[in-house]
């Protein structure tokens, strides 16, 4: 699995005194002079019907603020670039690795009490045809995501919180009613901006699907929701300094002891947890630092063209950000009132304005990412993780390996690869025909999944269904080449080429 999260398909538009980029450079479907000549006249006016509509729905004017300021970028198509010569790679020695900190652990839990987890909660999985929230996906043992991590903030006595969407949040707060917990979740909205038109960039609208002419504005959001929810202050009231942030859909991710001491007593402002890039990783930002000190996250589409060899060396730039990160809340109210807003680099991501209809009109969603953050504040740093604290779940095929034999959840609740395996991460490839949608998925796999423990990688191609203790082991390609349903039987074992 590579690294990226949710931005493979991201276009950046580089932001004034901004220092991160989104993923692979895609253009949003305009060319930059374009966009200049057409809207030099055009951006004041349609900026004052995009602060009447968001003002119509009652968001606070740091958003409307913020809105403004992105979408005058956009229509600008301001770009730049950053060339090695303005930055310098990580060394190893600058990166502390997690797994030679133990001395830390009793420091983190005696920070227990002053930390809180925040969980990214935004996502509906519509990559995975969901139409509800992804943290309600049942991932292991028959739980979800939502009870696994509610059930590890019991076990730690730390408060859970919730940056929950406008989409997410109604069912979000209906399941967590349902179960009974000992530390009482807290939760605060993610906002939401305006989808903006590609044709003549005025606000999308859509007769009686007004919920569709909003998108959130992306995780990088959390600085200004945390604020203006009030969230901010009322941790800080209650003692809370210290946040571990992940995504809902990470269970590898959890708030370690020894990382929460690590972080509590060396009083960092901010801190990212790294893995090592991979092969698979070629495309996907990495951790630099600027010449001034600070760390920044760059992009592909920051690269210069010739200097794309130099960025794909995963040697030299070795890093890559994991979207777990640790925040000194103190600091970051410290940023909020000094600078008014969180000014983070602008990620435009061209869209379908139905997500569900291709054919809808065709729509600018503006976001941000918060590990762009890191060049915000002064004395950031990073550390490197294991593996093991990274496997989100994006698509089907990563849903199959959570739910496999590869990965156990401990009764302590741990998320972890089975010690019975001697492979590295596996590699597989669903038809997207037959298991890209969950209820597709499910159905195909409705007796369980296979045994892949011993698996290196496996392709399925065609309608294939799977009857229960099906063993696959090294590299497997099954294929069904018939406009049919076709069935593995119980109990079969698959190496190689299998043809139904």
């Amino acid at each position: 699995m590579g690294c990226q999260s949710d931005l493979t398909h991201f276009s950046v538009i580089k932001v004034p005194n901004a220092d991160a980029w989104s993923r692979d450079g895609i253009n949003p479907g305009f060319g930059m002079n374009g966009v200049n000549q057409m809207n030099k006249d055009v951006s004041g006016q349609n900026l004052q019907v995009f602060i009447d509509k968001m003002k119509g729905e009652n968001l606070p004017p740091i958003v409307i603020d913020t809105f403004a300021w992105y979408y005058r970028q956009l229509v600008s198509g301001e770009t730049g670039l950053v060339s090695d010569e303005e930055i310098r790679p990580l060394e190893p020695v600058e990166v502390p690795v997690a797994d030679q900190l133990s001395d830390y652990a009793d420091a983190g839990r005696k920070a227990r009490e002053r930390a809180a987890v925040i969980v990214l909660n935004g996502g509906l999985g519509t990559s995975m045809g969901l139409a509800g929230p992804k943290s309600l996906l049942k991932i292991k043992n028959g739980r979800s995501f939502l009870e696994v991590i509610l059930a590890r903030c019991d076990r730690k006595n730390i408060r859970p919180v919730f940056m929950n969407s406008f989409s997410t949040h109604p069912a979000t707060r209906d399941a967590i009613s349902k179960i009974a917990l000992e530390q009482t979740p807290a939760y605060f909205l993610q906002h939401k901006f305006p989808k903006i038109l590609r044709d003549d960039f005025t606000p999308a609208t859509l007769a009686g699907r007004g919920d569709l002419e909003w998108n959130p504005p992306g995780h990088g959001d959390i600085y200004t929701a945390l604020h203006t929810s009030g969230m901010l202050q009322r941790l800080l009231e209650e003692g809370i300094r210290y946040a571990f942030i992940s995504n809902a859909d990470n269970l590898g991710a959890t708030l370690d002891d020894t990382l929460l001491g690590y972080f509590s007593q060396h009083e960092f402002p901010f801190m990212m947890e790294v893995a090592e890039r991979t092969p698979a990783d070629l495309k996907g930002g990495h951790l630099a630092r600027l010449l001034d000190g600070r760390l920044m996250l760059r992009e592909i589409a920051q690269c210069p063209a010739d200097e794309i060899a130099a960025f794909q060396d995963i040697r030299r730039y070795r890093f890559f950000n994991t979207n777990s990160l640790w925040i000194n809340l103190a600091f970051l109210k410290g940023i909020i009132e000094d600078q008014g807003m969180v000014r983070l680099p602008m990620i435009v991501n061209p869209k379908s304005l139905d997500p569900r209809d291709p054919d809808s009109p065709g729509v600018y969603q503006i976001e941000t990412a918060m590990g762009a953050a890191v060049s915000l504040f002064e004395g950031a740093v990073a550390v490197k993780v294991p593996d093991s604290r990274f496997f989100p779940v994006k698509k089907c095929s990563d849903l199959l390996a959570a739910r496999s034999d590869c990965f156990l959840l401990s009764p302590g609740l741990a998320f972890t690869q089975n010690p019975k395996r001697r492979l590295g991460r596996i590699k597989i490839t669903l038809d997207p025909a037959y298991y890209q949608q969950i209820d597709m998925f499910d159905e195909r796999f409705s007796q369980g999944v296979p045994s892949l423990v011993d698996c290196e990688s496996v392709s399925i191609k065609g309608d294939v269904f799977f009857e229960a203790g099906v063993v696959i082991r090294g590299r497997a390609a099954i294929v069904n080449p018939l406009d049919q349903k076709a069935v593995v039987k119980k109990g079969t074992v698959i190496q190689g080429d299998f043809v139904l």
